[in-house]
């Protein structure tokens, strides 16, 4: 077996550990305001404050270091046109039955229903995509692993960054999804992931009282 190259670890830094628990501390009161949002303003977004987010996520662990993801990131007024279309006619058929009542009363707290509009007012949308394989760049398929697991680290991180920013988030996953890969233009053997929907709150943005119930860290977590 051939040796691997690496190369030294000279970016990690360590702080003393009382800095270590301020840092944790603080950024946990910052990520407690992280909050989902369905009414956005239509203020505008400079592209290079989405573009570091993106760039942010793909720097997410994944199998064998594959990177199985793409994010279309969309301002074009049209095409947001045609995914709100799609998305709410989708979920006018999960709200007319096809989600079962269960998961229906499960939403009933959050007030949500089939009226999207606000994926035409956010100034932008991120359309996440998994890759199920990729290519070498002789053009042959190579295989991804811990695809799954790799895009939602992925997801967490852009989500993460996009609220580090100063921007409010919604994750919006219409089922099903494969209208995406053809708005966006995708190839076969990518997969719709995850819609994001990122902007600045609207001047009444409100937030269900449901949706600001967390687990309290014995719910949780378990110290072995």
């Amino acid at each position: 077996m051939q040796p691997h190259d690496h190369s030294p670890l000279n970016d990690f830094i360590e702080y003393p550990e009382e800095h270590m628990l301020a840092r944790s501390t603080d950024f946990l009161k910052a990520m407690q305001r992280r909050h989902s949002i369905r009414h956005f303003s239509d203020k505008p977004v400079d592209k290079a404050i989405i573009e570091n987010c993106i760039l942010t996520a793909g720097t997410a662990p994944s199998g064998a270091n594959h990177q199985p993801w793409h994010f279309s990131a969309i301002h074009s007024a049209s095409i947001k046109k045609q995914i709100r279309e799609q998305a709410e006619a989708h979920e006018r058929g999960f709200y007319d039955g096809r989600a079962g009542q269960q998961w229906l009363n499960d939403l009933k707290p959050l007030g949500t229903d089939a009226s999207k509009p606000y994926l035409e007012t956010a100034p932008w949308l991120i359309a996440v995509f998994s890759q199920k394989f990729g290519e070498t760049d002789t053009g042959e398929r190579s295989q991804n692993y811990y695809v799954h697991e790799s895009v939602g680290i992925a997801v967490g991180m852009l989500i993460t960054s996009l609220h580090n920013a100063g921007l409010a988030t919604l994750t919006h996953t219409p089922k099903p999804m494969n209208f995406l890969t053809d708005v966006c233009q995708r190839p076969s053997n990518e997969r719709a992931y995850m819609l994001i929907v990122a902007g600045y709150p609207a001047k009444d943005a409100t937030l269900p009282t449901h949706a600001k119930q967390k687990k309290s860290l014995s719910e949780i977590a378990s110290f072995l």
